[in-house]
This record gives structure tokens, C-alpha cells and sequence, in this order.
């Protein structure tokens, strides 16, 4: 088996270095991972032809041994039928029990324009790469129902299978101004019926895309849960990608499988209170449980801040987060995430900082390490919450607060944090930080991620991104991890409660250019109890040149 290694080219400053992209054109919703005979698998959308969304759009595939080093494949799904002459759209991946076979339900765009299902099956189960894919001659195995648009019914979920035996897939959907999603069952996982029971609707949202439907514990274990267990040990998380808003959405709450109804906890309220898996740049995320390892891994696809012009200059276009492993905490109303211990590997050089005091306006510089593709991590001591000044959540928008340039503006407790993809003067510089608030009958923080000044370039989207959480009032300290790769960053606050992702495009702080600071410019003092971080190596992107079997 032959293969073709991709490297950055030197002109390309903001193509990463170890996040997953396809090696050139556009690409956007993660598709059907899965691990499988020793192998992962990845799909996802893709337009073969341009840097832009396109009308015939194909499921790229690339396989690793490590979720973090790839090797692309050709495409395992391409139109050629009526059922998907005009695109094949996202979808998920079932390996069915006994059989151990994975099978892909899809979205295609028919003759008509219209959405429909459709199911693809390995031609040759035995090869680990899965290389090659046939599909079904029943297809299309579902349509639009009534009381559905022809042209927003798509995204199959991975099946769970009930007590029943039969298979169940949620699926997105629109009529008029309402979201919907709807179930279908299904003995053989071909002849598909709708469940009667409303499964979920939403008033003046649009289009329910991509959503996922999975389960997890409620004892605080971080081990992951296979879709199809349904027993009073889990709860039940329902995620949706709102395409009007451009952002996942997720609710905790309960499954009866067999009465075919999901009742969550709190419902949708378009505000700030609601849970987000991310609160930053994140869509259409898809989740599969890595029995290899016993865990939950999240993917979901980052698209570009610049223009289109620049995406076709540049010859791509969008890129994944890395993947992360998702948990419910020990309270059991939030969902937790972090990145795979397998970007680990990748770390290189290091650096510490340990017991370092910061009073207010101090910015240190952590330097020894390549600030544009790095890991860091740090955790500050806090001084005593009750210095906290107040606030009043109710009048508060987060992502108007972080708009504001609230970085360099003085508090109490915070602004605290990191300053990424710097210039060595910081006229640019993305901040990541943190502030402490009293509330009534509590104490929350503010957690921001601002690319108001990520660049001098005036063409790019520079939306700044944050939200507000509760903490312990007895919390002595706060961590905060930024993984920093060229043109993203991903940033995990108190472990992982809270993730904020931002694609910045930087003029000044590109590659050797890039500095990274840590800094309060809070009145009280915060101590940084410890600081590590890592240049991060390159990771391997290599074409198969051949289809040899292995």
C-alpha cells in the first residue's frame, strides 16, 4: 500500500497543523465515525470540485489507527442513483450486533430536489478499511412524511435498537417555521415506518439538523455508553444543530423507549440559559461510542471566518475540532468534554510556570515553546470569592459582554487568562479569559473567548463568543486549556464545563511570529499554581495512492 504524505504548504499560514482537514476543497458536517476491526473511520461532506458548498457533494472517507493521524481514502459515497443524483447529504453509522456490520443510513437529494434516506452497506466487510460501499436496491428506504417539507427532511442519527428488537433513527425536519424531529422504527433496518408520537418540535426555530440522540451515565463515571442501552443507570442527551442560529444545542432528560417519547428536562428557551455543547464557532457535531476504549467521542465541523474570496485563494475550506470525549458530570445537568488523551502525542517541547503572582496589569509571556501550534494548560489560584463584584444575570447577554473589549477592561476578580496568537506588542491577540461574579445566592463566572483584535484584517468575521456559569462557592481555583493551532483555537474552562471555539486569522502572529501570554488585569491578584505547555508537532495526513488490500 502506497502513500502520499501532505505537508503545510508555506504559504498556507492558516491551514492547520493536527486538527482534521480534508486536503484541499470544501468540507463541513462530520459524518458516521465509527471504530471498527481496528480502525477508525471518518466521513464527512465534501465537495470534490471547489473550495465552496456545492450541488454535488460526495462522503469523503479517511480511516486512523489513533484519531489523530489520518490517511485519506477515495470517496465512499458519490451521487450515481436517482434517489441522490443531486448530492449525498449527512448521515450516521450502525454496526449491528452479531453481524458486526456497519451499515449508513444518508440523506440524498433525489431527481426532484426532494430528501430522502437512503442505506449503504459495505461491499466488503472484511476489509478494515471499508474502502468500498454499495447501496441498498430498496433505496430510497424512507421519504417525507406529511406534515414535513421535501426539502428539509434529512440527517439520520446512528440507530439504537429498544427491548423490542427494533431500530430506532431520529431525523431532521421543517414545516413552515417549526423544527421538528421525527422517529422511525424499523425491524430489518430497511423497511422503515414513522413513529405516530410527536418526538420533538420546536415554534420559529426552522430547519432541526443533525441531530443525535445517546445515552449516558448518571453516576459520574466518564466512561461512555452504547446508543443502544437503555436501562435506569443513563439519562438520556438529545442534541440539535439549529440551522438558523448556526449552533448545537443539547437537552438532558428521559427516553421511554418503548413509548416512543423523549422527555427533557428544561425546554428550548432561545436565551443564553440554554445548554450549548460549545458556545463558540461549532455545528453539526456527531458523537459514536469507542468500544475499543470504553468512551463517548464527540466530532464536529469548524467553517471559516474569512471570505469566500480567500477560500478559493486559498484552495479549502472548513476543518473538525479535535475529537473529544463527552461525559455527564456529577450533578448530572451538564455535559462535560475533553480533548482524546491521543493529541497527547503530539506534544513536543515544555515549558512550566510555577507559583507565579499576578496583580493586576500584569502580562507575562510564556515563551520557549512555538506559540501557533501549542497546548497549554493552567490553573490559577483565586483569591476569596466574596471580593466579587455583582452581577445581575438577568440583565446581562454574555456574547454582548464579550463583545465589548471586556479583556482589558478592570474588574475584581478577573479579567484572567490567555492571550493566544499574539504579536510580540499584542496589537494582535486573541483573549481567552475568565471574570468572578456575586449573584443572588450564588457565585458565577464569566467566561469570554474575544477575537475582536485576533487581526488587523478588516475583512473577517470577528464575532466574540461567551457565557456565564455557576461555580462552587467554596472554589479555590479555576483551570483553563487552549489547544492553538494556526487559525484555531479551542478552549476548555474548569475542566471542561465550559468550551469556547474560535477560528482567528492572524497578519502579525503567524508561525515563528506568534507569541502567547497569560495575564489579569483584575485588582485582586491571581496566582498561577501551574502552567504547562507544549510545542505541538505535526500530525501525519497521507493519501492512499493505491487500493490494495492489506
Amino acid at each position: 500500500m502506497n502513500f502520499i504524505k501532505y505537508k503545510v504548504p508555506k504559504k498556507q499560514p492558516y491551514r492547520t497543523w493536527y486538527h482534521f482537514q480534508s486536503p484541499q476543497n470544501w468540507m463541513n458536517d462530520p459524518n458516521a465515525p465509527m471504530y471498527y476491526k481496528g480502525v477508525y473511520h471518518f466521513f464527512y461532506q465534501h465537495n470534490p470540485h471547489a473550495a465552496t458548498f456545492g450541488d454535488k457533494m460526495v462522503w469523503a472517507h479517511s480511516v486512523s489507527y489513533d484519531l489523530i493521524n489520518w490517511i485519506h481514502l477515495n470517496h465512499a459515497i458519490e451521487p450515481s442513483e436517482p434517489y441522490d443524483i443531486n448530492s449525498c447529504w449527512s448521515g450516521s453509522a450502525t454496526i449491528l450486533p452479531g453481524k458486526e456490520q456497519p451499515l449508513i443510513l444518508y440523506t440524498g437529494i433525489d431527481n426532484n430536489k426532494h430528501q430522502v434516506q437512503n442505506l449503504a452497506m459495505p461491499k466488503n466487510p472484511s476489509d478494515p478499511f471499508l474502502r468500498e460501499w454499495v447501496k441498498h436496491p430498496q433505496n430510497p428506504v424512507m421519504t417525507p412524511p406529511s406534515g414535513v417539507e421535501v426539502n428539509n427532511f434529512r440527517d439520520p442519527s446512528t440507530a439504537s435498537q429498544g427491548k423490542d428488537g427494533k431500530w430506532r433513527v431520529v431525523i431532521g425536519a421543517q414545516n413552515g417555521d417549526e423544527g421538528k424531529v421525527v422517529l422511525y422504527l424499523s425491524e430489518d433496518f430497511v423497511n422503515w415506518t414513522q413513529d405516530p408520537n410527536p418526538f420533538y418540535a420546536t415554534d420559529n426555530t426552522g430547519v432541526c439538523e443533525c441531530p443525535d440522540f445517546f445515552p449516558v451515565y448518571f453516576n459520574g463515571s466518564t466512561n461512555g455508553v452504547d446508543t443502544s442501552l437503555h436501562d435506569p443507570s443513563v439519562r438520556q442527551v438529545f442534541k440539535i444543530s439549529y440551522l438558523c442560529r448556526h449552533e448545537d444545542y443539547y437537552f438532558l432528560g428521559k427516553y421511554v423507549c418503548d413509548e416512543g417519547n423523549f422527555i427533557p428536562d428544561v425546554k428550548f428557551t432561545g436565551t443564553s440559559l440554554d445548554l450549548r455543547l460549545d458556545y463558540g464557532k461549532f455545528y453539526a457535531s456527531k458523537s459514536f461510542f469507542d468500544h475499543a476504549k470504553n468512551r463517548r467521542i464527540l466530532w464536529r465541523w469548524v467553517n471559516e471566518c474569512d471570505t469566500t474570496q480567500d477560500d478559493i485563494e486559498k484552495g479549502w475550506a472548513g476543518l473538525q475540532c479535535i475529537p473529544r470525549q463527552v461525559w455527564l458530570d456529577e450533578s448530572g445537568k451538564r455535559l462535560m468534554h475533553w480533548p482524546i488523551e491521543e493529541v497527547e502525542k503530539l506534544r513536543d517541547k515544555q515549558i512550566s510556570i510555577m507559583g507565579e503572582k499576578l496583580v493586576g496589569g500584569t502580562i507575562l509571556e510564556v515563551s520557549g515553546i512555538t506559540a501557533s501550534q501549542a497546548d497549554v494548560e493552567v490553573l490559577f489560584e483565586l483569591p476569596e470569592l466574596e471580593n466579587a463584584e455583582w452581577l445581575d444575570e438577568s440583565e446581562v447577554d454574555p456574547h454582548l459582554l464579550c463583545s465589548e473589549e471586556y479583556a482589558s477592561r478592570s474588574g475584581i476578580i478577573g479579567p484572567f487568562g490567555l492571550l493566544a496568537l499574539a504579536s510580540e506588542d499584542q496589537a494582535e491577540h486573541t483573549a481567552i479569559f475568565f471574570r468572578i461574579y456575586r449573584a443572588p445566592n450564588r457565585y458565577v463566572c464569566f467566561m469570554c473567548s474575544d477575537q475582536s483584535k485576533s487581526s488587523l484584517r478588516q475583512d473577517l468575521d470577528k464575532t466574540t463568543y461567551g457565557t456565564i456559569f455557576d461555580i462552587d462557592p467554596n472554589l479555590k481555583t479555576i483551570s483553563l486549556r487552549s489547544l492553538i493551532d494556526r487559525s484555531i483555537i479551542e478552549s476548555f474552562g474548569e475542566k471542561g464545563r465550559i468550551c469556547i471555539t474560535a477560528r482567528v486569522y492572524p497578519s502579525l502572529a503567524i508561525d515563528k511570529d506568534a507569541h502567547l501570554y497569560v495575564f489579569n488585569n483584575g485588582s485582586k491578584s491571581v496566582v498561577i499554581s501551574e502552567l504547562n505547555a507544549w510545542s505541538m508537532k505535526q500530525a501525519e495526513f497521507v493519501q492512499e495512492e493505491s487500493i490494495n488490500k492489506l
